[in-house]
Formats: C-alpha cells, structure tokens, sequence
C-alpha cells in the first residue's frame, strides 16, 4: 500500500509504554460482543484471558520507548486512519444526510482500559461505541502474520478499515439497534446478529478499500481477502481442532467475509451493505 503521501492522522491517541494497574474489566463491563471477542481470540490464540473476564488484577507495564518497529507499525496505522477519515468523509458527503465524524483511534501495548471494559492484545483490535474509540495494539499485526496467516500490510488496513466499519455503524445507528435486539434474544440469535454486524463491517470495509485504489499495489486485495479468509468463524475453529458449530459463529465464515468485502469493493454504495435484510449471508 503507497502510503508515502498520506499524512499522520490527528485522532490518536498514543498510550504505548504507559504504566497500568489495578483491576481489568468484569464481563458486566465489556459487553456481549466484547465477551464473545475476547472468549474466541484468547481460544484460538491460546492466550490465557482470565484475568480480562473475571477482573483479576491485571499485570502493571514497564514503561519504555517504543522500538523503531513500533514506532513504522504506529505512523502505518496513524496514515490508514487518515485514508479512512478521507474516504468516509467522502461517501457520507454522497450517501448519507449527515456529516462523518471520525473516531480515535488508540494505540496501547499489552493493557489498556475503555468504557468497555479492559483490553489487552489477548482481545485483538476492538471498537468501543461508548467513547467512538477504535482500540489497537500493534502486536497484533505480529500475530496476523505469525498465528494467523494473514501477512501484508493491506491486511493490516483492513482490520483498521473494519474496526472504523464498527465506528460508521455506530454514527448510523445500526449499533444501537442490534444491541437492543441481542438484549432480548436467545444466545444463538444474539450471535447470529453479531454476525451480520460483522459482515456489514466487512463490507464497509471493502467500500473503503475501492475508494482507496489509487493507493493500492499489486496483491493488495489478494492480502484483505486472504486476511478475511483466515479469520472465518469455521476456519477458526478447525485450526483449533474443532468441528465448526455455526450456532457459536460472531464473525462469519471464511467465505461470507470475504463475499461481503467484495461485495463491498465490488459496489462502493452503502446500499449493498445491508446484511440485515437478506437471507442469505
């Protein structure tokens, strides 16, 4: 991705190196969505989150500068949020009756703590609608690559790109609306719901990947549908050495998320979007 001209973005917020104590959130605090997250990435990472769900004290940080790695990871993650910020800007001028306001996006090592509930990089990147905030460890593009296949730094945009797909959602209303109706559905239908939430994420991110095609190189869109592949809910669950229970799914499978961000790509309309009102996902 030719990132060379874009600019830092100036909603960021910086907490990398900071010292942390006390307690992680309870799962009260987190949320159904928040839960489910932190439940399938520490399983399939085989990280221990204990201490996330059940408010144990979490572990204080050394505060150190970040390493010149970190610090390429911060600028790479700062210049796609201006991408994102330039991009929906654009559609809701086009598309929607309203003005786009972007969201922070804040950047942590290890721990960290939203209205949401505490996070370490055991959670993955996650939005949180109470403070419009998109959280990140950049870890985590490490184990992308590493754990879960899905090398390259369009991969990487793409999580960006989908965690600020949470944030239009939230400025639509749908975010607001599918947690009332998950409050007064069974499990299985609570997750079935997430899971079109994540698939429209999916596909707002490929909205934005289209309107950012000039930035785009050569394998680029191979990178996000290859990263969308590789964390399908059943593609998950078998390299956990599982047999896949559609029922458990959040997220979708390896071919609904990459069907959705193409789907995404392929339109660049906000209409194409809507996971809700199809049958067939």
């Amino acid at each position: 991705m030719r990132l060379g001209g874009i600019g830092r973005s100036r909603n960021v917020e910086d907490r990398r190196g900071r010292r942390m104590s006390g307690r992680g959130g309870a799962v009260g605090g987190i949320g159904i969505v928040g839960f489910l997250a932190i439940l399938a990435f520490g399983y399939f990472a085989g990280i221990d989150v204990t201490p996330l769900l059940t408010g144990q004290d979490s572990t204080q940080m050394v505060a150190r500068e970040p390493t010149p790695a970190e610090e390429q990871e911060a600028e790479f993650a700062s210049r796609v949020l201006t991408t994102t910020e330039q991009v929906w800007t654009e559609v809701f001028d086009a598309q929607v009756d309203g003005d786009y306001v972007p969201p922070q996006l804040v950047l942590f090592s290890g721990v960290t703590q939203s209205p949401c509930g505490g996070a370490s990089g055991a959670t993955g990147p996650f939005y949180c609608p109470a403070d419009r905030k998109a959280y990140l460890d950049t870890a985590f593009f490490e184990t992308m690559h590493r754990q879960l296949g899905a090398a390259g730094d369009f991969a990487a945009a793409y999580v960006i790109a989908h965690e600020v797909g949470h944030h239009v959602q939230n400025l639509l209303g749908i975010l607001g609306q599918v947690d009332n109706a998950r409050r007064q559905s069974s499990q299985v239908d609570a997750n079935a719901l997430t899971v079109r939430l994540e698939l429209q994420a999916d596909c707002l991110a490929g909205i934005w990947a289209q309107k950012v095609g000039g930035l785009m190189e050569r394998g680029d869109l191979q990178e996000a549908l290859n990263a969308a592949r590789q964390i399908g809910d059943d593609k998950l669950q078998r390299d956990a050495g599982r047999v896949p229970q559609p029922h458990t799914f959040t997220h979708g499978t390896s071919e609904q998320r990459q069907r959705w961000f193409a789907t995404g790509y392929d339109s660049g309309d906000l209409r194409s979007c809507d996971t809700f009102s199809t049958d067939r996902l």
